[in-house]
């Protein structure tokens, strides 16, 4: 807990208790932040009390607090802006997915909670590469900006990568940026006011969640099925909110896997172009399904934005936005702005391993494991399975009271999942968790935690 200090009138000074450990105190510090959104001792939109201020107040090295604050903004807790201030971005629920875990605290927890690739112990194909670029000669390039031909080379990539997606761009038609989350920032930022409605699925990602809420967009939940959004309903809530702006995740969707269908693709594309919307499709899940992407059906309304992340390496931190010249003009007019958190190091290795096959080899392995994982799932929860009918990394769990309940009774059996709420754009009568298969170190262990979760009694069958 913390306590409130009033200083200069009125004006409050949030100072929290650290709790006593062995991790750094910066760390303790952020806990104590996340506490606090937590319980509600600090409030959405609330401003923390100046790095300074605050150090003083705790006996802290300033550069302590400043720490604290940067690794809080990084799990998005909390915006720093210059000039304002820091406030807290993302209430408890959602925050609870990026907080610093320590697995060494509870060695047999399972944590099911983040959706992350499955990872390959085993795989050589990073020290290879490594290898191979120092055995070529200099890495001098390596340490400066990205260059005039890094530039055209990495929308060159992107192109050629967007082409297991059946999207055949030429170059001029492609941004990069430093991840897919990075990519949708950029997009929002430029094409919306503060202020300005947005419109996503009933359940959205927390991602998606964090960006529009630090960028003060209002959201507004589009009801959907299996097959995604609903098109008459993306029509009402068009109509009713006044938006031009459309989030969407038509591909393996988070939390829900839901899938567009051709149908469903058409009936949202017939949609959009009578309210002359802008969707932003987050494909970052795409590569993974068979399922075409929505934004070749949408011309100057759609923009694509992709990454490798979640099928190939989530430690290359290199993704692509794509869409009719006239709309990355509006996001980035000089094509200069969305690169800049680029490493030349992720997009030596991306390049080459799009270029020699070995990440389309990697993206074949990610989909034979999703598969068999999410097979395994199918037998194991049965009818409690939300079952879109496509393999997915994810799988959304009904539950028999609560999703809160759940997943506390999952807890109790160290498996850790995520409530509805944390997805939820409003207050729903949906009661479900989101199970992340490929979180899971292997199959074995994947197996026993479902089989736990099926035990506890509170899912649906």
């Amino acid at each position: 807990m913390g306590k409130t200090l009033y200083c200069m009138g009125n004006n409050k000074v949030w100072t929290p208790v650290l709790a006593d450990s062995e991790q750094p105190r910066y760390l303790a510090l952020v806990e104590a932040i996340a506490r606090a959104i937590e319980t509600g001792e600090l409030k959405v939109g609330e401003r923390l009390p100046p790095q300074r201020r605050l150090a003083w107040n705790l006996g802290l090295n300033p550069s302590t607090t400043m720490q604290a604050y940067r690794e809080a903004a990084r799990r998005h807790l909390v915006s720093g802006e210059v000039g304002r201030g820091t406030y807290v971005l993302a209430g408890s629920k959602e925050a609870t997915l990026f907080r610093l875990k320590h697995p060494g605290d509870r060695p047999s927890l399972i944590d099911l909670s983040t959706n992350v690739p499955v990872i390959d112990d085993s795989n050589t194909d990073m020290a290879e590469s490594l290898a191979r670029l120092l055995h070529v000669g200099s890495t001098a390039h390596l340490q400066h900006y990205l260059s005039a031909q890094d530039l055209a080379l990495a929308r060159a990539r992107g192109a050629a990568w967007l082409q297991t997606r059946g999207l055949n761009l030429p170059a001029q038609q492609i941004l990069f940026c430093a991840g897919a989350q990075q990519g949708l920032f950029s997009a929002l930022l430029s094409v919306c006011q503060p202020g300005e409605p947005v419109l996503v699925e009933a359940f959205t990602a927390p991602g998606i969640k964090a960006a529009c809420r630090q960028l003060r967009l209002p959201l507004h939940g589009v009801a959907m099925d299996q097959r995604g959004i609903l098109a008459d309903d993306l029509d009402r809530m068009a109509r009713a909110t006044g938006a031009k702006v459309v989030v969407l995740t038509p591909t393996l969707q988070n939390p829900t896997a839901a899938c567009m269908n051709e149908q469903r693709q058409h009936e949202v594309a017939e949609v959009v172009r009578q309210h002359d919307l802008l969707v932003i499709e987050d494909d970052v899940y795409g590569a993974l399904a068979p399922t075409p992407p929505l934004s070749r059906l949408l011309g100057r309304h759609g923009l694509l934005v992709t990454s490798l992340s979640k099928t190939v390496a989530p430690g290359l931190r290199l993704g692509w936005m794509a869409a009719e010249p006239e709309v990355l003009e509006r996001i980035d007019p000089h094509a200069q702005a969305t690169h800049w958190n680029v490493s030349p190091l992720c997009l030596s290795v991306a390049s080459q391993w799009i270029e020699d096959g070995t990440a389309r080899r990697r993206l074949a392995w990610q989909v034979e494991e999703v598969e068999q994982r999410w097979r395994l799932a199918r037998k194991i929860l049965g009818a409690a399975l939300y079952d879109t009918g496509v393999p997915s990394p994810h799988v959304w769990v009904n539950c028999a009271s609560s999703a809160a309940a759940a997943t506390l009774a999952c807890r109790a059996v160290e498996v850790e999942v995520v409530p509805m709420e944390v997805f939820a754009v409003k207050q729903s009568d949906t009661q479900a968790i989101r199970v992340s298969l490929s979180a899971a170190r292997n199959r074995a262990e994947l197996k026993v935690a479902l089989e736990r979760i099926a035990q506890v009694g509170q899912v649906s069958s």
